[in-house]
């Protein structure tokens, strides 16, 4: 099976695409929160590996051609932060604040997790950039000594994570304002966070789209001091 993929340049495309269109097919016949297309076809695809043998790096060589998507993708999130620029022109410093806050007490708690369950040092700074888009993440987490790989991975799965508890948490500690309900996706979950909350609304996908750019460069500044506290 491993020998299917590597001579072929597009089959790890091919079967990442088919599974998110069963993923979203998935979604739209039944319209619950842990059906989300993403987490379905993140699913499919593990099952696929698993039962044929096939490496992560076989697949991710065969699938890689998806990777050069993520950065237009992310560009194109400007778009709707564009058509809100006066109301964030309106709230610029209570968004930057709430932003940088929101990113120092991400990072506080994984060192808090890491110091209580003894981490190595190696997958605390692999954590640290695990609530910025990927794009940004893998950088981060080289730069500072952590492993790309899973970063990758615990990226992947704090967005989907966000992205299905969002709407609860928010009903739970009433939070209803449209900036905070957008701010919280972009912040704690990147890319895949600010795709449900353009969801529930254009502002809030706004501030989502800008919670990620602001949380790419806090980020970016904090992790390496974050790292040395460990």
């Amino acid at each position: 099976m491993n020998e299917m993929f590597i001579n072929s340049v597009y089959f790890g495309c091919a079967l990442s695409l088919i599974c998110y269109w069963i993923g979203v097919q998935t979604a739209k016949r039944f319209p619950v929160t842990i059906c989300n297309p993403l987490l379905i076809a993140s699913i499919l695809v593990i099952v696929v590996l698993a039962a044929g043998s096939i490496s992560f790096e076989t697949y991710h060589q065969s699938a890689e051609k998806l990777t050069w998507l993520l950065t237009p993708a992310t560009v194109s999130l400007a778009v709707p932060m564009y058509r809100e620029v006066q109301l964030l022109r309106k709230n610029l410093a209570a968004i930057l604040v709430s932003l940088f806050s929101g990113c120092v007490a991400g990072m506080m708690t994984v060192w808090g997790i890491g110091r209580l369950f003894g981490v190595s040092e190696e997958l605390y700074l692999s954590l640290l950039p695990k609530s910025i888009t990927t794009a940004i993440a893998m950088g981060v987490s080289e730069e500072i000594g952590g492993v790309p790989t899973v970063t990758v991975g615990m990226v992947v799965f704090t967005g989907l994570l966000g992205a299905i508890i969002v709407k609860t948490v928010c009903r739970l500690f009433r939070i209803t304002h449209p900036i905070a309900v957008g701010l919280a996706c972009g912040n704690a979950a990147h890319a895949i966070g600010t795709s449900k909350a353009l969801e529930i609304g254009e502002v809030e996908g706004a501030m989502s789209s800008l919670a990620i750019v602001a949380a790419g460069i806090f980020t970016v500044v904090l992790a390496p001091l974050m790292g040395m506290l460990y």
